[in-house]
């Protein structure tokens, strides 16, 4: 069965290391760089046999675009969503298939289709003591969080890849999911 890895972000200098593209982080962490890659569909896509892997060139806001073509292309059924989620505390992580968009603009972006069937590795990234939602989750992380991203991806790597190779999300969530204290 194909399988479609997303990792949600903005492309551009400006915005590497951001907390928004955290997911771009951790695709990058997952992929092997055996895959073939490919510079179409909006996006840079790279695919090992079954499995694709999606960083959508679109900027946030329009990441359905690049993901609905990749899914209708290929004819791919299965799609996990890796973002960031202003609702959880730094450093936590969490799965869910469908549900609301929560304000995420690249949620928003997504067919309503895509919505309600993809699977969402959802990484906290907190939310702003002072200031706003758009400059907080375009900011770097702190001297404070730094130190700390490395085992966090590490985490969600993993449970991507135990994702790809059971295909029991469920499953998975309960060993993985990590709660934090904010």
């Amino acid at each position: 069965m194909q399988t479609l890895v997303v990792g949600l972000g903005n492309i551009g200098k400006e915005y590497e290391d951001t907390r928004h593209n955290i997911g771009f982080n951790v695709l990058d962490s997952v992929r092997s760089g055996d895959e073939v890659r490919k510079a179409s569909f909006r996006g840079e896509l790279w695919r090992d046999g079954n499995l694709f892997f999606l960083k959508p060139s679109t900027y946030m806001n329009l990441s359905g675009e690049s993901i609905s073509a990749v899914k209708d292309y290929f004819k791919i059924e299965n799609i996990l969503i890796v973002h960031d989620d202003l609702d959880l505390p730094f450093g936590a992580v969490r799965f869910k298939k469908g549900g609301g968009t929560g304000g995420h603009n690249g949620l928003k972006s997504l067919s309503p289709e895509l919505q309600k069937e993809s699977i969402r590795i959802r990484m906290g990234i907190g939310k702003p003591e002072f200031g706003t939602v758009s400059s907080f989750v375009l900011s770097k992380f702190s001297s404070e969080e730094r130190p700390h991203l490395q085992e966090w991806i590490e985490i969600s790597k993993k449970a991507i890849l135990e994702i790809l190779e059971t295909e029991n999300w469920e499953k998975v969530a309960s060993k993985y999911s990590r709660k934090v204290k904010s």
